[in-house]
């Protein structure tokens, strides 16, 4: 990657700005701006989170916003209220306060000598996210946005529930917001009210888990922030960029189809980060993509993005099975228009064990899969780190009902959403279905190209769920995550049905046999005829950044993740860790320009038994550590949660430490009815 250092303008950095609210709360600020903005003032660029400017984004927000400050414009960081250096709490997220903050602060920066009154916004989840909502609010300043890893509904497609069925990450994610929300602020910026403010933050704390667990149904809680609600809202140009190795890609299409403003999309094979730096590759070089972006819609430049076409993505290609890839191979494809016309549905028929371009005579297929079926799913969303990808899917594929279909003797390629179209009866009245798409290569190896989910009692609603009758039929609709994907010639596709994806989801209150009627039950494939447009798109340029901010890593804690299985008590336990071999061993990083060293450890465990739901336990632990000359503070964090039929039983302790002296401690201990769920 190309590290630039000598840019158009010359660039000042401001460690810490404050930005006044209305109410008096104040919102702290790092700016990037051209030393000679007073003079030749320049549009501002907003990037809004609650992940601590100070320290735990500083090493990812010095090469971004010092790049697009030196190429004329002014970048700002601002944590949001209750979280890093800011004023106030953070009890939620997305909540209505912090899109009214966002308001006030882009007005603020509107007034600036500095700006010339353009405002975009852009972000990558959280950030990426609330810009979506504000640019809903419609502030006049707000010019365009650009806006990663999000989504636009934040019930079907967030961290917390998928198809009606609660993720584990909610706990995971609720855990790791809690611990960064509860961490100090720093004392250079606030001066001496900093353990004021922490030990407020630790008592008024949210216990984020079960305040999300406590809406299991698509309520106007989850309304809130969701912008397909009204995608008529948004009317400033949005750019929405993913990749398909993260849980939040279904978003791009939906936005694409849904707003009237203008918009583009971009989706290659990445995870949970920014394009230039994203594994698995090809990385590109995103922050040049972004410039043209906001030189058209702030500078009024002509850069020619908006005359390429609407929507760009790589089209992967088989690869072996594996935890981890350095790149997918692939190419780049695109579509002038969303949804494409030239997209047509392609319908499979799910006889008896395999996939059929006909369907053969009504027959029954049965099946109960072991509450451990999922342990080759991956992480729901990941970060390009070892482990995450889906393994083969050969293991849990045996556990599921599985659908072949005859060998290709052709290349097939898809872009959008796979859909399954089910008859099928349960024994109980709340149960799941999940639905795995795979390209079987010829040697056997089963790789996982797209998968959904359904809670069966939301078949008709995801608002007023009702339970199943056992026994009776039902037809019912999944639709998978969104893809791009090119089927070999030689290649088999299979479906693969279940009733559990552990660690991915809770399971359902009790095991499940699920009847599948086959020879009415169909697959519909998005089927994607060659676009010989396509060989003369715009290449990307390679990579670049801005230099790095100084740093030193004092212990690297090595990365675990391990399944280990008692085969005397059936129980099976999933552990992922970043530590340094005991918990608590952390790693260390230096940030020599503020002498702040950082440390931080992440354990996650999941157990559960083969055929028994109610063993799942999840239990998440995490150290946090910040230390400067005498000033030495560590925050300890555990949570879990476990359930019986009737209710899920969460806990939390949180025991904050100055100079290893307990300084404050906060614990949970409460049950939540299932309803449905």
């Amino acid at each position: 990657m190309k590290i630039v250092e000598d840019f158009p303008r010359e660039v000042r950095v401001i460690e810490n700005v404050w930005i006044p609210m209305e109410d008096g709360t104040r919102l702290a600020a790092r700016i990037w701006r051209p030393t000679d903005a007073e003079s030749e003032p320049v549009p501002a660029i907003l990037e809004y989170m609650p992940y601590r400017k100070r320290d735990f984004t500083r090493l990812r927000d010095e090469p971004l916003h010092r790049y697009f400050a030196g190429h004329g414009y002014a970048c700002v960081r601002l944590d949001l209220r209750g979280s890093g250096d800011s004023d106030g709490l953070m009890l939620d997220e997305y909540l209505p306060q912090e899109l009214d903050d966002a308001v006030e602060a882009i007005d603020w920066l509107a007034g600036q000598p500095w700006c010339n009154g353009r405002v975009g916004m852009m972000g990558i989840s959280w950030g990426g996210f609330n810009a979506l909502q504000v640019a809903a609010l419609r502030p006049a300043p707000l010019k365009a946005i650009i806006t990663m890893c999000s989504t636009d509904d934040r019930y079907a497609d967030d961290v917390h529930y998928q198809g009606g069925c609660l993720l584990n990450e909610n706990l995971g994610w609720g855990s790791v917001l809690l611990s960064c929300s509860t961490t100090p602020p720093d004392p250079d910026i606030v001066g001496a009210q900093w353990r004021t403010q922490w030990k407020h933050r630790i008592e008024k704390a949210p216990f984020y888990p079960l305040v999300w667990m406590r809406h299991p149904h698509r309520d106007a809680y989850w309304r809130h922030g969701s912008v397909c609600e009204d995608f008529d809202a948004v009317t400033c140009p949005v750019y929405a960029v993913g990749g398909w190795a993260d849980g939040y890609v279904n978003a791009i299409p939906r936005l694409l189809a849904g707003l009237k403003a203008p918009c583009k999309g971009l989706i290659g094979p990445w995870s949970h980060a920014f394009p230039h730096a994203a594994l698995p590759g090809p990385a590109i070089g995103f922050f040049q993509e972004a410039l043209r972006w906001w030189d058209h819609w702030l500078k009024g430049l002509d850069t020619g993005i908006m005359d390429e076409p609407l929507l760009r993505v790589w089209m992967e290609e088989y690869v072996p099975p594996a935890p981890m890839y350095a790149e997918r191979p692939g190419r780049w494809v695109a579509e002038t228009h969303w949804p494409s016309p030239r997209i047509q549905p392609k319908t499979l028929h799910l006889n008896v064990l395999a996939l059929g371009e006909k369907a053969d005579g009504e027959d029954r297929m049965r099946i109960a899969s072991p509450q451990t079926t999922g342990l080759g799913a991956g992480d729901w969303y990941g970060f390009g780190s070892e482990g995450e990808a889906p393994i083969d899917q050969r293991e849990d594929d045996g556990k599921s009902l599985v659908f072949d279909s005859d060998p290709l003797d052709r290349s097939l390629e898809i872009l959008g959403a796979p859909c399954v179209s089910l008859e099928l009866s349960v024994d109980r009245p709340v149960a799941y279905v999940i639905v795995r798409l795979n390209d079987v290569a010829p040697d056997g190896a089963s790789a996982r190209v797209s998968y959904g989910m359904l809670n069966l009692t939301q078949r008709d609603s995801r608002e007023a769920p009702t339970p199943l009758e056992p026994g009776r039929r039902y037809r019912v609709q999944v639709q998978l995550n969104d893809i791009a994907y090119a089927f070999a010639p030689g290649h088999t596709i299979r479906l693969a049905i279940s009733t559990s994806y552990w660690p991915v989801i809770w399971p359902a209150p009790a095991p499940v046999n699920l009847t599948l009627h086959t020879g009415i039950s169909q697959l519909t494939l998005p089927e994607r005829p060659l676009r010989p447009e396509d060989a003369d798109l715009r290449p990307f340029e390679p990579p670049e950044r801005g230099p790095m901010p100084e740093m030193t890593t004092l212990k690297v804690a090595p990365f675990q993740r391990r399944v280990e299985r008692d085969l005397t008590s059936g129980m099976s336990s999933y552990r992922i860790a970043t530590t340094g071999g005991d918990f608590g061993d952390a790693a260390l990083t230096r940030i020599e320009d503020i002498d702040l060293t950082v440390g931080y450890t992440l354990s996650k465990t999941y157990r559960i038994h083969d055929y028994d739901p109610d063993t799942a336990e999840v239990t998440v632990e995490q150290i946090t550590t910040h230390k400067r000359g005498d000033w030495s503070t560590r925050l300890e964090c555990r949570t879990s949660l476990t359930a019986t039929p009737r209710s899920f039983r969460i806990r939390g302790v949180l025991k904050a430490y100055e100079h290893d002296v307990l300084f404050a401690r906060r614990d949970w201990d409460e049950e939540v009815v299932r309803q449905l769920l």
